[in-house]
């Protein structure tokens, strides 16, 4: 659009750059953190990805999204999407549905056969990790990306570690584990499997590994005292689990008609899901407390009581015989705390399950100096991910935080990044946040409703009765139509609107993917485009003396 007529000033005019002394602010254009992006355990710029794959640019997408995380397949299966629960969507009909498009990606990927770049010009340095799960394979991926030499030792058989034999085939197809696994093993990472690291010093030493990330796994179950008679059947959820994909030689377990499982977090879901899945007839899960103070996610146990699994609420076991369990209720004092009741109930069991948490094996770190374990994990910088043993780093179970596949990808990343640092002599430098994408600051009636794309479900009977994946994919069209439900929050998508509600003509294109500028000769501070940006993009700020 041409411009319309305007006086030249002189530079050296009071005038110059202004719009007479009338304006006391001018627009300006801005980046904001979206919240999704900021509640990310992974650290994606999720808003970013979204972007490409709004315009059906799928591989684009999935090669932004993998900047950060290389499995987009398996993520769109297992994580626990809190970026949705921080998305601003949901305040106007229902959150995007990021975590469904995020695996749209990943099996476009996989049946496209899309592959990572090679790495550039490889270092001199040689990484060890120990681990060959989310955390671990994540820290390969990035180190290669690096250019470093990355080796990593796997005590397990196969490569996934906890998403492998924590995680049922229901809710992970075992190909697109292995699908993702291979893609980082094809950049040239080497691994070891059936190889225990028993002495950390011996082995790096031995190696001459220039520095390790350490992400060996939960897999050790916690256990309580039940008095049991000998002919008691107790056995724990980790090794049900882990008997199911065949490690070690272990067959599915018999686990009989009645099977109680004790706890209630998700690896309780998980072995009482299965346990259906196996033929038993009654699955039921004894926990302590109520429904709302379960650790487990709500929509899995939604899903588990679809399939039948029974809950007792308020209860625990107190002694184990012979094909039966006693059971105490319990209520909850005024702390929420769970308090015996002394009254007591028979419960039919052929076996019982423990899921009363996991451990992990710290004891290839016994001669490692510089080390502080606590409650036991190991403590660790959480800025740089490094423990107190110089080049000596950690992630996933081993450190305290949340335990779930998100927050050790999330180690990995960071964990690589800090680790190539430190073999260079360098500090990370941390990058300038930018400001909240808060829903106040957007123009939602820009937006049309919109319902949220559900992803089909395997009917009850086939879930039962199989280990067939029990969520379903979305569709091209619907995945497109899902991603271009983001509004873009505190970012310019180019809608065009602050260029085309400008009175004065100061808004200047300058191209697909460049986005505006003003021209402050024409603008006289209305504000009028800040008010209408649907992404809430624009700040108006003080003019300057």
């Amino acid at each position: 659009m041409d411009k319309p007529f305007a006086i030249t000033l002189d530079p050296g005019s009071s005038l110059a750059n202004k719009t007479g002394t009338w304006r006391t602010e001018r627009p300006v254009y801005v980046d904001r953190l979206p919240p999704c992006n900021a509640q990310c355990p992974a650290g994606e710029d999720i808003q970013g990805w979204l972007f490409y794959a709004e315009s059906g640019d799928y591989e684009t997408a999935w090669r932004h999204l993998t900047r950060d995380n290389p499995f987009p397949a398996i993520m769109g299966r297992v994580c626990y999407h809190s970026c949705e629960g921080a998305c601003n969507r949901a305040k106007l009909d229902a959150a995007v549905g990021i975590n469904s498009v995020e695996r749209f990606l990943g099996d476009q990927a996989l049946e496209r056969g899309w592959a990572f770049d090679a790495p550039p010009a490889a270092t001199d340095r040689h990484v060890l990790i120990v681990g060959a799960g989310p955390s671990g394979m994540s820290a390969a991926y990035q180190l290669r990306r690096l250019g470093h030499a990355v080796t990593v030792l796997e005590a397990g058989p196969l490569l996934g570690g906890m998403m492998r034999f924590g995680i049922p085939k229901y809710r992970l197809p075992r190909a697109v584990l292995d699908a993702e696994m291979q893609r980082i093993v094809a950049m040239g990472v080497t691994v070891q499997l059936n190889t225990k690291v028993f002495d950390l010093a011996r082995t790096m030493k031995e190696g001459g590994y220039d520095a390790a990330f350490l992400a060996v796994g939960a897999h050790i179950a916690k256990r309580t005292y039940i008095p049991a008679k000998d002919s008691s059947r107790i056995l724990d959820a980790v090794a049900v689990l882990r008997s199911m994909e065949g490690a070690d030689g272990a067959e599915q377990p018999m686990l009989g008609r009645r099977v109680v499982v004790y706890g209630g977090g998700n690896t309780a879901l998980d072995v009482a899901r299965t346990a259906k899945r196996l033929g038993a007839t009654e699955a039921i899960i004894v926990y302590r407390r109520t429904r709302e103070k379960m650790p487990a996610h709500d929509f899995e146990v939604e899903e588990a009581l679809q399939e039948g699994v029974l809950v007792k609420w308020l209860s625990t076991i107190k002694a184990a015989g012979d094909g039966a369990l006693t059971i105490e209720k319990m209520v909850l004092d005024g702390q929420g705390l769970p308090q015996p009741t002394g009254e007591f109930e028979t419960l039919e069991a052929d076996s019982l399950i423990l899921a009363l948490g996991q451990d992990v094996d710290l004891s290839l770190l016994d001669d490692v100096p510089g080390l502080t374990l606590k409650d036991g994990v190991v403590q660790v910088d959480p800025a740089t991910m490094m423990t107190g043993h110089p080049g000596l780093f950690a992630g996933g179970d081993m450190v305290p935080a949340e335990r779930n596949v998100t927050v050790a990808v999330g180690h990995g990343k960071k964990a690589a990044r800090h680790i190539d640092a430190w073999l260079r002599g360098a500090k990370v430098e941390a990058a300038a946040k930018h400001g909240a994408a808060t829903f106040e600051r957007l123009n939602p009636w820009y937006y049309s409703d919109a319902p949220k794309t559900l992803q089909p479900q395997l009917d009850i009977a086939r879930r039962t009765s199989s280990f067939d994946e029990v969520q379903g994919g979305l569709s091209a069209d619907n995945a497109l139509f899902e991603a271009r439900r983001c509004l873009s929050c505190g970012n310019c998508f180019e809608c065009d609107n602050c260029y085309g509600v400008c009175p004065d003509n100061a808004v200047i294109k300058l191209g697909p993917g460049k986005g505006y500028e003003f021209n402050y000769d024409y603008c006289k501070g209305c504000g009028v485009c800040v008010a209408e940006c649907p992404s809430g993009s624009i700040d108006m700020r003080p003019e300057e003396v």
